[in-house]
């Protein structure tokens, strides 16, 4: 596998942003030299950080690029800052930005396959949300999408009276009130899923029982299985922490339905 660090200017963003990515290299005979170009584009896998990282976490923190490195699959890494996935009300457009822009740019840099079967994406944390909002907005194009320990129910933990919460969720939202019902609502986007086209697009949700965030993932999990989504639900002993998230990924990349 190959890892590469990409630096490039977002016109959605306005400035320079980054990613990595992990690719697949290409074959080679007992020789040394290569056998073929690859006449088949990758699938690919955006993997989204949380709150607190960046592009650079995921290889940080896990073995995500020896996890994929028999499954010929690339695996795309950005950086949103605390966005939340979102065109911020008081901030940068970063929804736009991962929804639209990112993956048109990695396909003019690499080989990377457009059809909806060989897209996928996946998160933690706030990166969960981001995952199952992508998917859920747009299963024409993605095959299948993954949230561990996911903020999945941004309406309810913007209730918590906390300021500095509150504040940064003005930020992003606006008035955090108006998100329920809205597109940044999954609840909302899984009601309007069930109606769709795709509402038989593969969701795999994960929660450690100690983690803060588990009885949130509960109530999704309760919510998409009364409108009849096809939702995998699994949880067991973890916190909100990096041991869980390593293992989790692994289990993430097996239920993938990857093409090889």
């Amino acid at each position: 596998m190959a890892l590469i660090h990409c630096n490039f200017f977002s016109e959605v963003l306005g400035l320079c942003s980054s990613i990595y990515v992990v690719l697949p290299e290409p074959k080679r005979g007992n020789d040394g030299k290569l056998i073929s170009k690859r006449k088949r584009k990758y699938p690919t896998l955006y993997l989204l950080h949380g709150r607190s990282d960046d592009h650079t976490i995921w290889q940080r923190r896990t073995s995500i690029e020896r996890y994929v490195v028999d499954l010929n699959l690339t695996v795309v890494m950005p950086a949103v800052e605390r966005s939340f996935y979102a065109d911020m009300a008081h901030g940068l457009s970063y929804w736009t930005f991962v929804s639209e822009e990112l993956p048109t740019l990695v396909r003019s840099l690499f080989p990377l396959s457009e059809k909806r079967e060989d897209n996928f994406v996946a998160g933690l944390s706030m990166g969960g949300y981001g995952a199952f909002k992508l998917a859920m907005t747009y299963p024409d194009r993605y095959a299948a999408g993954a949230s561990l320990s996911g903020a999945l129910d941004i309406a309810s933990l913007a209730k918590f009276k906390v300021p500095e919460i509150q504040e940064e969720y003005k930020r992003i939202f606006g008035n955090p009130r108006k998100i329920k019902g809205s597109q940044n609502d999954l609840f909302h986007l899984a009601e309007q899923l069930r109606g769709s086209k795709y509402s038989e697009i593969p969701l795999y949700q994960w929660c450690g029982t100690e983690d803060v965030l588990h009885w949130f993932n509960m109530r999704f999990r309760d919510h998409a299985r009364s409108l009849g989504l096809n939702l995998t639900y699994e949880d067991g002993p973890g916190e909100h922490e990096w041991g869980a998230w390593d293992r989790q990924i692994q289990r993430v990349l097996q239920w993938l339905p990857i093409s090889k």
